[in-house]
């Protein structure tokens, strides 16, 4: 059976080191409390998809304390993202994934607009092309689709900055593998960003 395997990044829900753009307006636990709930979505939205294994690349790693308290549903394939900034992480993760799985998604959990429907698109869209990218609002990107590896769109990228999803695409030009390009979405960063919360909540 054909496979796309969904990594997806996440970091412990713990007060005061979890969504910390979002403090001003929610405070240190209600960033916590919607980071969790966010992290619960996209695991059960990453596995409705129903495209694959789907792994949870976790910081810090599975055997820590701070994730004893989260009731994380049966089925995931749990990793450790290790040291490193985010591109070392990433390219660990997505290098491992290929070796595994024919097809990556790579996502964070920030994003309640990447229903299973829009997973099963781009999932569907590597089956055509070497990559395919979900840019975010702000500059960044949402999803990082991949059928091949290389460290090159991990390596030297300012992280968090409005500049990563040009340069990824760049990168991905550069390297002359096809990419399709999805239509942006919001991701939930700052305050200004919680407009774009599905009003009945974060599981649609």
């Amino acid at each position: 059976m054909s496979q796309t395997r969904i990594i997806i990044f996440a970091k412990a829900p713990l007060p005061g080191q979890a969504k910390t753009r979002l403090i001003p307006a929610l405070g240190a636990e209600g960033a916590a409390r919607l980071a969790r709930q966010m992290l619960l979505s996209t695991l059960a939205r990453g596995l409705t998809a129903d495209l694959g294994p789907v792994e949870l690349c976790m910081s810090p790693n599975p055997r820590d304390p701070a994730w004893a308290d989260i009731p994380l549903p049966p089925g995931l394939i749990l990793s450790d993202q290790g040291d490193g900034d985010l591109g070392e992480r990433m390219a660990r993760a997505a290098k491992r994934g290929l070796a595994q799985s024919p097809r990556v998604l790579l996502i964070g959990t920030d994003c309640p607009a990447l229903i299973p429907a829009r997973l099963r698109s781009t999932a569907d869209q590597l089956h055509r092309k070497d990559a395919v990218i979900h840019p975010a609002l702000d500059g960044g990107y949402v999803l990082l689709g991949l059928t091949r590896f290389h460290p090159r769109l991990f390596t030297d990228i300012p992280w968090s900055t409005s500049q990563v999803g040009s340069i990824t695409l760049a990168r991905l030009d550069e390297l002359g593998w096809s990419c399709h390009r999805a239509e942006p979405l919001p991701d939930i960063d700052e305050p200004g960003d919680l407009h774009h919360l599905p009003e009945h909540g974060i599981n649609s």
